[in-house]
């Protein structure tokens, strides 16, 4: 992959941690009928994709840069 490819594959991770973020925070909150506790358990399971998401933004940026040198 080149240093291009690379940095935009970065840029989704990270969109798509905050995303997650944001779906975490929506299905928790919309997910409370019949069974509140399946709600949560939901929002936080998406909410636990984010941190993975973050790790390989930073993972693919760094990778681009030692590409550039």
């Amino acid at each position: 992959m080149n240093k291009q490819s690379l940095n935009s594959l970065s840029m989704v991770c990270l969109l798509g941690g905050f995303a997650s973020i944001v779906g975490s925070i929506v299905m928790w909150n919309i997910s409370k009928d019949p069974d509140p506790a399946h709600g949560e358990r939901f929002g936080i399971f998406i909410g636990l994709w984010a941190p993975t998401f973050f790790a390989l933004s930073s993972r693919l940026e760094r990778l681009a840069e030692r590409l550039a040198k």
